[in-house]
């Protein structure tokens, strides 16, 4: 049993959710956790994320706009660009309402590994990705 145990631990990923939206977030952590062996973390600004990177997430679920009461605040593709300079191998899947293809061909030009709009099937998009990466 406790090598059973170990074992899960180990394939367990760790999951990084950065977005402002406190109902989207909460929701999504608790679909993560039911659906995917997983340590998840919430954090609400892209400072936030960079400051916790040396815990290595094995993914980094990313809003492409996030709001900050500092105007000069990084947004989403700053905070990707940061990621990919600190921890290349972390993947990245970008979150955002925007429906534009210019914006998600920016976003994998970046280094984001996908992009997933917000709806009503984006959390099982999400998890289908998580599952899928080794």
């Amino acid at each position: 049993m406790l090598t059973l145990r170990k074992k899960q631990m180990d394939q367990a990923k760790k999951i990084f959710i950065v977005d402002d939206d406190l109902d989207l977030t909460d929701s999504l952590k608790n679909r993560l956790l039911k659906e995917v062996s997983s340590d998840v973390q919430i954090f609400y600004t892209g400072e936030e994320c960079i400051t916790h990177l040396e815990e290595s997430p094995d993914v980094i679920i990313l809003a492409y706009f996030l709001n900050s009461v500092h105007k000069d605040a990084a947004n989403g593709m700053d905070i990707l660009q940061i990621i990919k300079k600190l921890k290349p191998a972390t993947h990245v899947i970008m979150l955002s309402s925007q429906e534009h293809y210019g914006i998600a061909l920016k976003t994998i030009i970046n280094g984001a590994d996908q992009y997933v709009m917000k709806g009503e099937d984006a959390f099982d998009q999400i998890i289908g990705m998580i599952n899928s990466m080794e």
